[in-house]
């Protein structure tokens, strides 16, 4: 149930000095009894306005109507109850800037809106959802000795009606539940579904930071959506974006006719790259905005978690900028101290009001103790370097791949610096990138292999894992967001066999805790072969520190068959398979080990060795065998 605050001096002053975590209880539309009459209080955050005046379904759209007022203690806000006012009826602010000029505008604390290309906001009563997933909520535990791995997809192109549009969030709901469950994912992260104006932003340039998307039902659709995927044993995390938004007039951009939610100068306020402004991280108003959108999902959506976008562009002042174009912090330099200040206060608040949820930062730099307690206090960071080496290793052509051989092995030099991600996300996979196994060299079946490879590396070293829709059954074609995945492709046993190897490394990386409990302790991945890089072989055992319990990966990654390749392990016995991706169901050849008993010689510095038949392109997971 909505939590609707008092519109009183005492609040509005918390909220002016950054001691108002959910603004949205205070301002925005709500629908409550005053004075024994039922309607609508609506209020606004506009000090630079000379004129504010409501306009709606409830009064014709009449900008002269019913003017706004300041509330007692509230300079800055205006507000009005409007009795004629009922759930469903759309609305904005027409809001009159000192010079004058009159901008409707969408409500930023606008619970949900109309569908686009329209835009305005939509008065909401909370419907009392009752939620299911009671046990769920319970029981959380995203902490880093879990095993997480995450379905990355995007609901407008996963899965369409026969007509080309979209489906409702329930609709999707079960469709998505029993797929990805299925697959053994542990979540599923869901690109922009804040309102946004524009389709072809993927929901990365948002106007409602309060509102999940129209496009796919209500708020309460949502909520259905997010109890069903909990009910199946998935968490649900979303991409959020407090960087930048659109400058779309009915927005945030310039909302009181002035910069109120940007920053004034263009050299800090607005982003050359993606045409938007940036946040000012330095107004409490706006910090508090912020903060209370990451609240609004984490608390009453119960969302798990936020991926937060672009997380570089906000630390640094000069991100993508030439010098002039920037303006240093007051001691000079190029981080930007408010957006630091930000991050700490925004993680801080989260994890005292949401136990359990996760925050994680898409961050591109060696900006220190981004996980780190006294830094910014992220829980998890993507892997943008490991990222970066590792597409670039795989798609080399395997001659060559020798000369790079480190590419795969410096992840090691720095993993332990931060909690890392390793994430392969939408961002690889649009704009001429091809799709993951279109960027693989070699015919159809190397790439399948390499994509097996891949994969399976991508399992088997250290980090958390993320990977984008369609890559777990090799879509040939680049993501596009205007249609649904090519699901008649798993009529083909080819696209089938690489499906199946993703749900088998899923299955044994939840299973075993050697794949996930020592992804952020030095212990938990020691290399056996590193330096092979002629024959482009590796070789890694991951360990759970608590246990002691392993697993042995090794991985050929040439289209060169190496029968009888001796391979260093720990301990002496005989040795089982537990994972191959030549297997036959994953689509390869099937190559057999003959014999998997270790035997008492030196290899890679270990008392004993294994003599394995390595199948091109393809990795190898194994266990000793135990009473």
């Amino acid at each position: 149930m909505t939590f609707t605050l008092p519109l009183t001096g005492e609040y509005l002053s918390k909220l002016n000095s950054a001691d108002l975590v959910r603004p949205d209880q205070l301002l925005g539309a709500h629908v409550l009894t005053q004075n024994g009459v039922q309607g609508v209080r609506f209020a606004v955050w506009a000090p630079n306005a000379s004129h504010v005046a409501l306009v709606g379904d409830f009064n014709g759209w009449n900008p002269f109507a019913d003017p706004m007022t300041h509330p007692e203690g509230g300079w800055g806000f205006w507000s009005i109850f409007m009795p004629e006012a009922r759930h469903g009826q759309t609305y904005k602010y027409a809001v009159t800037g000192k010079d004058g000029q009159t901008t409707w505008k969408a409500d930023p604390y606008a619970v949900t809106s109309e569908l686009r290309p329209k835009t305005a906001s939509v008065v909401w009563q909370d419907q009392n959802y009752a939620w299911n997933d009671a046990a769920w909520m319970l029981a959380r535990d995203q902490g880093p000795e879990r095993p997480i791995s995450i379905y990355e997809l995007h609901l407008g192109s996963w899965l369409r009606g026969s007509d080309n549009w979209f489906l409702n969030y329930r609709e999707l709901a079960p469709r998505i539940a029993e797929y990805v469950s299925g697959l053994g994912y542990t979540h599923v992260e869901l690109m922009g579904v804040m309102e946004h104006p524009f389709d072809g932003s993927w929901g990365y340039q948002v106007t409602g930071y309060y509102a999940p998307t129209a496009r796919f039902g209500t708020p309460e659709d949502f909520k259905f959506f997010v109890d069903t995927l909990h009910q199946s044993g998935l968490g649900v995390l979303l991409d959020w974006v407090p960087g930048h938004f659109p400058t779309d007039e009915t927005g945030l951009a310039r909302f009181d006719g002035s910069a109120l939610y940007e920053y004034a100068d263009p050299r800090r306020g607005f982003h050359p790259d993606w045409n938007t402004y940036v946040f000012d991280y330095g107004r409490n108003e706006v910090v508090m905005f912020l903060i209370g959108s990451a609240l609004k999902w984490l608390e009453d959506y119960h969302i798990d978690g936020l991926r937060v976008d672009a997380v570089a562009s906000m630390l640094y002042l000069d991100f993508s900028r030439k010098a002039g174009e920037w303006l240093p912090n007051i001691h000079g330099g190029n981080l930007n101290l408010e957006a630091i200040a930000f991050f700490k206060r925004l993680n801080d608040v989260v994890h005292h009001r949401a136990p359990g949820a996760i925050m994680v930062a898409e961050e591109s730099t060696n900006f220190p103790g981004v996980t780190a307690q006294g830094g910014l206090g992220f829980d998890y960071k993507w892997a943008m370097g490991w990222m970066n080496d590792t597409l670039a290793y795989f798609g080399e052509d395997p001659v060559y791949r020798k000369y790079n051989h480190s590419k795969v092995t410096f992840f090691d030099v720095y993993r332990n610096t931060e909690k890392f991600l390793l994430a392969v996300s939408h961002d690889e996979v649009v704009h001429l990138k091809q799709s993951l196994v279109a960027k693989l060299p070699g015919d159809w079946y190397a790439q399948r292999a390499g994509l097996r490879s891949f994969l399976g590396m991508q399992w088997g070293l250290p980090g958390k894992k993320l990977l984008f829709m369609g890559q777990e059954f090799a879509q040939r074609s680049e993501w596009n967001f205007e249609e649904s995945l090519p699901w008649y492709v798993l009529d083909y046993p080819e696209h089938k066999g690489v499906q199946t190897w993703l749900r088998d490394l899923n299955r044994l990386y939840s299973s075993h805790a050697a794949m996930h409990r020592g992804d952020h302790q030095e212990s938990g991945l020691s290399w056996i072969a590193g330096n092979d890089s002629d024959a482009s072989v590796y070789a890694f055992v991951r360990r759970d520190p608590g246990s002691g319990a392993w697993l042995l990966f090794v991985s050929n990654l040439t289209p060169v068959y190496r029968e009888g390749y001796s391979v260093g392990v720990p301990e002496a016995g005989s040795y089982r398979v537990l994972l191959n991706s030549d297997g036959g169901e994953y689509g390869g050849f099937g190559t057999m080990q003959t014999d998997l008993h270790s035997r008492p010689e030196e290899s890679h510095g270990q008392g004993q060795r294994l003599l394995l038949n390595l199948a091109p392109n393809s990795v190898l997971v194994l266990e000793l065998e135990r009473d």
